[in-house]
Order: C-alpha cells, then sequence, then structure tokens
C-alpha cells in the first residue's frame, strides 16, 4: 500500500516518486521506495501469463533508479506537486531519470541487461533504437556512464534489495525477441501508469475495471441470444445452413488452442458463428478475452453493436469512428490497456500496437496472452506487410497461448512454401472449422456471376449507366471515388457512396439504403468497394467493375444474400470499366483475377479458385515486406541490437503522409468546431469530429490551404473554410473535382 506523506515532510530525507494536491489543499507525496515496489509486484502479475514475471518484477524495481538522483530529487522538491508531470522527462527543466536504470541493468546483468535498458530507457518516451540518429540506447548508456549518473543514485543510498535483487532465471521463449520484449514493456508501462494514477489520480482509479462478466457469463448471454434468434428466424435453407454453420464452430471450439480457419460464404453467419467459436474455445481452454479484428472502421461499428446488443458494456470498442456517446468512463479507461472480455478493434489498431514503439500503443499488449483473436475478412491484410504480420501472429500462437480465427469467405493462400530462390513462411498447421468448404459454398449458391466477354474491352460509362438503368434495385461497385462520382452522375436517382463522404454521411445513408431495401422500394446504389466487406445489404442485382478475385466474391455477397429472390439466382455483372484498377496492388489483383477467368471457369465463387488466386496474386507481389520491417527486428537478435523505433515508424498499414485530414460542414459538425475554437481538443470532442472528417491526397490539401477554402482553426486541426467544398446533398468532398488526386479508391 502507497504511503501519504504530509507536505511538512517533503524536504524530508525520503526520495519523492510522485507529489500531489488533494481537494482539501494538502500535499502528499508518493515515496520512491514503495512506487519501485508496487510497479514490479504489479508488472510481475502481468507477466505470469506468459512465464516472464521474474523479468517484469526486475524491471519494474530498476525502472525509476533515476529518481534518486539528486538533480530529480531537487526538481520534485521544487515544482512541489505544482507539475503533475514532473516526473516525465523531456521538458524544460526536467531530469532524465530513466536511462540510469538503464545503465544499471547493463551492470548488473551484463549483455542481458540489454533486455531490461530498452524497457527502462523507453518507460516514457517509447523503445528506442539500438543505434540511430533519433532514438540511440547506445548513446543514452554512453552518456549515463560518461556522466557518472549512476554513481548519484548509489549515494542516494537506494534500499540495497532494489539494487541488487535476484537476477532473472527464466530464459525468452522460441521465436522473434523483439516480441517478448515488447510484451514485457507493456507489461512495465501498464504497472507504472495504473500505480501513478492510483497515487496521482485516486478518483479515476476506481473507475477502472469493467463488470464482472467473465467468459462463462458471456456465453450464456450468447446462448440465451441465439436461441431467441432461431425461434423468430424464418425456417429458409439459408437459414438452415447457418445453423449448421454455427453448430459446427462451437463442436471444433473444443480443439486444441492454436491456428484456425473459418472458410464460409459471404452470407453464411461468419460474424456471429466465429464469436460462438471465441466464446466456447475461451470456456474450454481458460481464455482470458476475446479480440475481434476488423479491416475497416465504416463496418466495424455494425458489429459492435450486434455484440453491445448481446453483451452491453463488457463490450469495449477501440477505433478512431467511435462516437463518444457510446462511451462510459469506465469504457474509455478499459481502451488504454484492454482490460475488458471482449474488444473490438481495428487491424490498423492491433497490429501497429504489435509492433509499436510509444507506450501508449504498447501498453494493452499483454492483455493479448492467452486469448482469442478473430481476424474478420481475413483476406484484407495488407499484402505489403503480410510477412511481419503473419510473424507475430506465429509467435502470439505458439508461445503466448493466443488462438487465431481466420475468419472470411475468400480465404487467403497463408500455406508455407518456396520457390525459386524465394520463401514464404506463412502459417502452418492452421486448421479448417467447416468439414466441408466446397460442400457449403456449393449449398449456398444464391448468384450468377455473368463475366464480360471480352476482358480486354473497356465500356464508356454511358454504356455501363444504359445497362443499370434497366433494373428496379440495383448496386454497383466500382475501384475508384472519381469512377463512383462519375458514374452516379449519369444516374441521377443513384445514392453515392464512397471515402468522399464524412462517416457520419455515409452512416445516414447506409441506414437509409437498409431501409428502402426493407421496403422495397426502387434503389440504385453507385458504391466504392468500402461498402463490400461486412456492409449487410441484399440487392437482387449487383454491378461490379473488374477486380481482384476477392472483391468480386465480396460484391457478390451484397446479392440474393438472404437466397429469397422468386427468379431463384441473384446476377453480378462484371464489366471492364474505362480505366483499369489504379496502379498497384488493386491492379496487380485485377490482373490475377483476369488471368484465371480467361481459361474459361465457370464457378468463379468456389475455396480452390481463391486459393489458386491468392498463390498467384502473391507471387506477382514486389514484397511481402515492403519497409523490411522483420530485417530491422531480427537482424541482429542474437545480440539484442534491435531497431523499435524504426520499424515503429515504417509499419503504417495507413500512410499518414500521404492524406490529411479535413473537418467537412455537415450535421452538427459546425457546433462542434464553435466548441474546439472555444475550449481545444477535448478527447471526447475530437471523437464527435472526427464523424465529420474525410481524407484528401496531400497535394490537394495543401492548394486548399493556399486559396483558403481549407484553414487550420487549431494547431494540426484543419476544416472547410468556404462553402460548396462540401456537398451534403450526394458527392460529399468536391474541391478539386475533375482532378486526379481525388481519383482514388474507397
Amino acid at each position: 500500500m502507497t504511503t501519504e506523506l504530509e507536505k511538512s515532510e517533503i524536504n524530508s530525507s525520503v526520495s519523492i516518486a510522485h507529489v500531489r494536491l488533494d481537494e482539501q489543499g494538502e500535499w502528499h507525496i508518493h515515496p520512491l521506495v514503495d512506487h519501485l515496489q508496487d510497479v514490479a509486484a504489479m508488472a510481475g502479475g502481468f507477466a505470469q501469463s506468459f512465464g516472464a514475471e521474474d523479468w517484469a518484477f526486475l524491471v519494474g524495481l530498476w525502472h525509476d533508479l533515476g529518481k534518486y538522483r539528486p538533480a530529480f530529487q531537487g526538481y520534485i522538491r521544487k515544482k512541489s506537486g505544482y507539475d503533475t508531470e514532473a516526473h516525465i522527462e523531456g521538458g524544460k527543466g526536467r531530469v532524465d531519470h530513466s536511462t540510469t536504470g538503464a545503465s544499471h541493468a547493463c551492470e548488473q546483468l551484463g549483455p542481458q541487461g540489454r533486455i531490461l535498458a530498452y524497457l527502462i530507457a523507453g518507460h516514457h518516451a517509447g523503445l528506442p533504437d539500438w543505434n540511430g540518429p533519433h532514438s540511440s540506447l547506445f548513446q543514452r548508456l554512453d552518456q549515463a556512464q560518461a556522466k557518472d549518473w549512476l554513481r548519484e543514485v548509489l549515494s542516494h543510498n537506494p534500499p540495497g534489495a532494489i539494487l541488487y535483487a535476484t537476477r532473472p532465471k527464466s530464459r525468452p521463449p522460441g521465436g522473434a525477441l523483439h516480441c517478448w520484449i515488447r510484451l514485457l514493456f507493456s507489461c512495465l508501462v501498464d504497472a507504472d501508469f495504473l500505480d501513478t494514477e492510483a497515487f496521482m489520480e485516486p478518483a479515476k482509479t476506481k473507475q477502472r475495471g469493467m463488470e464482472e462478466t467473465g467468459v462463462s457469463v458471456m456465453l450464456e448471454r450468447f446462448d440465451a441470444h441465439m436461441a431467441e434468434k432461431t425461434a423468430l428466424a424464418e425456417d429458409t435453407p439459408v437459414n438452415r445452413i447457418r445453423s449448421e454453420v454455427l453448430a459446427q464452430c462451437r463442436a471444433k471450439a473444443q480443439e486444441q488452442p492454436g491456428l484456425f480457419s473459418l472458410t464460409v460464404p459471404t452470407g453464411g453467419g461468419k460474424t456471429l458463428s466465429s464469436l460462438a467459436f471465441a466464446l466456447e474455445h475461451a470456456k474450454q481452454h481458460n481464455k482470458r478475452r476475446i479480440i475481434y479484428a476488423i479491416p475497416y472502421t465504416s463496418i466495424i461499428e455494425q458489429t459492435a453493436e450486434i455484440f453491445r446488443g448481446i453483451f452491453g458494456e463488457s463490450v469495449i470498442e477501440h477505433h478512431s469512428n467511435l462516437d463518444p456517446d457510446q462511451e462510459t468512463a469506465k469504457s474509455r479507461l478499459a481502451t488504454e490497456n484492454w482490460d475488458a472480455p471482449l474488444i473490438v478493434t481495428t487491424n490498423v489498431q492491433l497490429f501497429e500496437s504489435l509492433f509499436a514503439a510509444r507506450t501508449s500503443q504498447c501498453r494493452k499488449l499483454h492483455n493479448l496472452v492467452n486469448s482469442v483473436v478473430v481476424l474478420d475478412e481475413a483476406q484484407l491484410l495488407p499484402t505489403e506487410f503480410l510477412e511481419p504480420i503473419l510473424s507475430v501472429i506465429r509467435d502470439l500462437s505458439t508461445h503466448y497461448g493466443v488462438s487465431f480465427v481466420l475468419s472470411t469467405a475468400t480465404q487467403p493462400a497463408f500455406k508455407p512454401r518456396q520457390g525459386f530462390g524465394w520463401k514464404f513462411d506463412g502459417l502452418d498447421k492452421v486448421r479448417e472449422i467447416i468439414d466441408e468448404p466446397a460442400a457449403l459454398y456449393c449449398n449456398l449458391h444464391r448468384v450468377e456471376v455473368i463475366l464480360p466477354n471480352d476482358f480486354k474491352a473497356p465500356e464508356d460509362w454511358p454504356a455501363v449507366a444504359e445497362k443499370i438503368s434497366q433494373h428496379r434495385q440495383v448496386l454497383v461497385i466500382v475501384n475508384r471515388r472519381g469512377d463512383a462520382r462519375e458514374l452516379a452522375k449519369l444516374l441521377p436517382q443513384a445514392v453515392h457512396l464512397s471515402a468522399n463522404l464524412c462517416g457520419e454521411h455515409r452512416s445516414s445513408l447506409i441506414h437509409d439504403i437498409k431501409l428502402r431495401l426493407k421496403e422495397d422500394s426502387e434503389l440504385c446504389v453507385v458504391s466504392t468497394q468500402l461498402i463490400e466487406a461486412g456492409v449487410d445489404v441484399d440487392f437482387p442485382v449487383v454491378f461490379r467493375a473488374f477486380a481482384g478475385l476477392d472483391s468480386i466474391a465480396q460484391a457478390a455477397g451484397r446479392c440474393n444474400r438472404e437466397g429469397k429472390l422468386p427468379t431463384g439466382l441473384g446476377q453480378v455483372f462484371i464489366f471492364n470499366p474505362p480505366k483499369c484498377s489504379p496502379v498497384g496492388l488493386l491492379r496487380k489483383g485485377e490482373a490475377t483475377a483476369k488471368e484465371l477467368l480467361d481459361d474459361g471457369t465457370m464457378a468463379v465463387l468456389t475455396p480452390d479458385l481463391f486459393e489458386r488466386y491468392f498463390t498467384l496474386y502473391y507471387s506477382k507481389v514486389n514484397s511481402l515486406d515492403k519497409q523490411g520491417i522483420l530485417d530491422l527486428l531480427t537482424r541482429d537478435q542474437s545480440t539484442c541490437r534491435i531497431q523499435f523505433r524504426t520499424a515503429a515508424e515504417k509499419f503504417k498499414l495507413i500512410d499518414d503522409l500521404a492524406q490529411q485530414s479535413v473537418i467537412v460542414r455537415y450535421g452538427e459538425s459546425e457546433k462542434w468546431l464553435v466548441m474546439l475554437k472555444r475550449q481545444g481538443p477535448e478527447r471526447w470532442l475530437m471523437r464527435k469530429l472526427q464523424r465529420y472528417t474525410v481524407s484528401i491526397p496531400k497535394s490537394l490539401f495543401q492548394k486548399l490551404l493556399a486559396t483558403d477554402e481549407v484553414a487550420e482553426i487549431y494547431p494540426g486541426i484543419y476544416a472547410q473554410n468556404v462553402d460548396g467544398l462540401y456537398d451534403k446533398r450526394r458527392f460529399g468532398f468536391i474541391g478539386g473535382e475533375g482532378t486526379n488526386p481525388l481519383d482514388l479508391i474507397f
């Protein structure tokens, strides 16, 4: 238990970790020895889940040794608690207190000490590189030695039990050292945050902790929900197949933890069936939590809403588009370290955290250990980062008790293989949950895919529009934002969907689309591929611009989804647009699909063809580790010289440097903008405004900024500054219309 001392004792010989002023105006200090011991105990407890409690305990004891330096003690006494962040180094007048502990770790443990040195040196600023121009552990250790900071600490007489604690006896598991170090880092920084918060903000600490809902209770709630859902469902062939998929997921959940695939056609009930597997598997094997990772924020809300309807506050959403009205004080705190039984998040949040250096991103990682992770739409794992992503999946599954479920209608070809001068490690021993996927696809055959007669002959937009206009209810999916806008202009009644619309605008339109389909109204929707993955709509006819085979399959999943058409099969027309897919991965996907289908293949939507497609597609990609992430993290693993910071900077699934977010005038955005100007970017307010942003190319952004059509309303935050830049009725962001920069995908 932390000791609190009155202000009269601040100038005593007690070494201080933190100082605070309570509501009654009384001062309290947090003794450093208490902080070190409490963080050590908490970090060690976190690391028990992967057998590294001795390492985590020791790094907790040593992480703030530098605070024994007279320079730091003089600084914090001078501040006397007026600066609640006095313990954080790097600002004006602040004292480096982390490098000393790193130096002590190397002195005590020799080469093994480098492991703890990364953690201690980075517990505020983030994991450093071993050697680099901006973040160098090697240089910091040299500096500490040259300035003899450790001697200063020793002169302050820290307890010997802290300085000379027993060295760790456990060894890192097999696999990548960087993964193990990052998990230890997570244990340290979460423990440090929590212990500091308990002293500095005790009221906040009391808000932590979700309702006591274990996996068994969640499974009972799920079973009750599914029983009610089944009782109300129509007895249709599609619903009977969904019930069989659910039953197989429950049965296979009893198998030993590891890697699983769930291969089910779109509309086959993957979302709830994969959740059933995760819950049953977690209960059977004492897994701590379930993480459900989804590729796009445009569909994550739909999934989270379904889950929340079953489990209430046990579900935590963690993504950039979250409406703050959906948050509670507890759920906001739970997103910091994923201390909740069910997390719904994005691929970006999950995998960028697993390769991160920043404390805020790494803090939650220890809560991944001994969990179940469902990767929804697994085929959308980013191709150019595929090798590092699959490597961390292998490590977490093999050494940290994580079971993964690769859930998709178009299962990617992740089997290990090698050829002439190349090798793909992939994922080995992946067990399929569905007994006969090919038979399931045959039984769920609800659409006819009609390919163009000539794969090389493009059609102009007026000709495509004429074909579309012959259908009463039709969905059209194209490859570019510009294509969606151009085609929609030729179809005056069409609803337009693309990422040129802000999230609030898109959500409103999708809600209206679903309502009009339910009412059986006439409807034409022209969309980019944002509608393909997981947006639950059901059209009798779909037109799809030629693209990769996975995109064609996803488009088909929006057609005759419930199998209720009186004519039997829905129709999916594939057409050649005036321009082929954008240069890069999308064009390679299109070329691969044409190469496979040009041989007269009739069965377009089969697991066998998907495997052939992805095998060929991956062979065409220049690199499955474009940024060289694995080399940065593993090249000098034997000497523990790891480039954490550089790898984290390069592992960006969304290229922030190429895009700029702009807040547009739509709905209630102007009300929130006024509040932003008045009180600054509070977290809840920025979450509100996130719903009204559009990402545009940096080149276009610079032009609009120069003409004052976009203005900086707060440092680093930009908003629409003139009327006419955003079409609230139909097309969304139209600045720069007719120019190439807006000719983007999605």
